[in-house]
C-alpha cells in the first residue's frame, strides 16, 4: 500500500504552510494532496502558491493532486475551481461534483476525495466513465462496507484505485454557516478570518465533560483523531492501494514515520500524540468517537 498526505484541513499562516511542505519533500509519503478544501475565505495561499508548492513537490519525487472546496457557494468559488480543472500541470482531487463535471469536461482523469460521499458501486461506473481514477472511501463507513465495495469493484471490473482515511480528525459535516467566528461573536461575513487563530480548530466538549467536536470554520470535525495503524495489515489484505494521513496538527513528522514504518511490516508501533485523543469506532460499525 502506498500512503498519501491528505490537504491541511486548518487555516494556517503562509510560512507555517511553506514550512510543512518543505519538510514534507523528505518523509516517506508517496503522494500528497494540497489546497484548500474548507473555506475560499482562507486566502493567506493563492492558487499560484499552492501549483508552485505542487510543482516543488513533483521535482522532490512526490506523486500530487490539488484539491478542491468541499462546498460550493458562490460563482467566484465556481470559476476558482474552473481554473484549476482547466490547468495541465497538477492532477486535481475533486471534492464536489462541479469539480468531477468540469474535469468531464476538458476530457481529464481525476481522483476523488472523501467529501465526494460514493457509497455504491453504481456511482463509481458513472464517475470513473468521466474520469475517476481512484476514489476515497466516506469516513463513517467501516470495515464491512469497504469490503463490500472492494468486491463489487472486481466484479465489474473497475480500473480504479481505492484509498481509505487513516490519521486525523473526521470531516463530518459542512455548513454555510462558520461556526469558529460564531464562538467569538462575529458573524460570517466579519469573521476577520479568526480560525487563523486555532491551528487545530476549536474543541468541543458536552456539560458531561466528554470530547463531542472539533469546529474549524465552517466544517465541524470529530472531537477526536481517527487511528487506524493497527488496521494497516487489514487493509492491505482487503487489496486497499493507498492508505491517507490527514494532518491533524503543523507537525506531521512523527506520525508519518510511525505510519510509514507500519506500511514497510514493522510491528508493535504505537501511534503518537497529537492534538486529541485517538477513536477509530466507524471502522468497527460502532459510533465514531468510540476506541474500541
Amino acid at each position: 500500500m502506498k500512503l498519501t498526505l491528505a490537504p491541511i484541513p486548518f487555516y494556517w499562516p503562509k510560512q507555517t504552510v511553506l514550512d510543512f511542505y518543505q519538510q514534507a519533500q523528505s518523509w516517506p509519503v508517496d503522494r500528497i494532496c494540497l489546497g484548500e478544501t474548507v473555506c475560499s475565505k482562507r486566502r493567506e495561499m493563492r492558487t499560484e502558491d499552492w501549483l508552485d508548492i505542487a510543482r516543488q513537490l513533483q521535482a522532490a519525487g512526490k506523486e500530487v493532486a490539488i484539491s478542491t472546496l468541499a462546498l460550493v457557494e458562490a460563482e467566484s468559488e465556481l470559476k476558482a475551481i474552473r481554473s484549476l480543472c482547466e490547468q495541465s500541470d497538477i492532477t486535481v482531487e475533486a471534492n464536489d461534483l462541479s469539480a468531477a463535471e468540469y474535469l468531464y469536461q476538458n476530457g481529464k482523469a481525476f481522483t476523488g476525495g472523501p467529501f465526494l460521499n460514493i457509497y455504491n458501486v453504481e456511482t463509481l461506473k458513472l464517475l470513473a466513465q468521466d474520469g475517476l481514477s481512484r476514489w476515497t472511501l466516506p469516513v463513517e463507513l467501516g470495515q464491512k462496507e469497504l469490503s463490500d465495495l472492494l468486491a463489487d469493484i472486481k466484479r465489474e471490473q473497475l480500473n480504479i484505485k481505492t484509498e481509505v482515511m487513516v490519521h486525523g480528525y473526521l470531516p463530518l459535516a459542512l455548513s454555510a454557516r462558520c461556526f469558529t467566528a460564531r464562538a467569538v461573536d462575529r458573524p460570517k461575513d466579519a469573521c476577520k478570518k479568526v480560525c487563523i487563530e486555532y491551528p487545530t480548530g476549536i474543541p468541543v466538549d458536552s456539560r458531561e465533560d466528554q470530547r463531542l467536536f472539533n469546529l474549524n470554520g465552517i466544517q465541524t470535525q470529530s472531537g477526536l483523531i481517527l487511528d487506524l495503524l493497527a488496521e494497516l495489515p487489514t487493509l492491505a489484505d482487503m487489496g486497499v492501494d493507498a492508505v491517507r494521513v490527514v494532518p491533524s496538527q503543523p507537525d506531521m513528522s512523527e506520525i508519518i514515520h510511525t505510519y510509514a514504518r507500519a506500511l514497510s511490516g514493522e510491528t508493535g508501533l504505537a501511534s503518537p500524540a497529537s492534538s486529541a485523543s485517538y477513536c477509530n469506532g466507524y471502522w468497527y460499525g460502532k459510533e465514531g468517537m468510540a476506541s474500541l
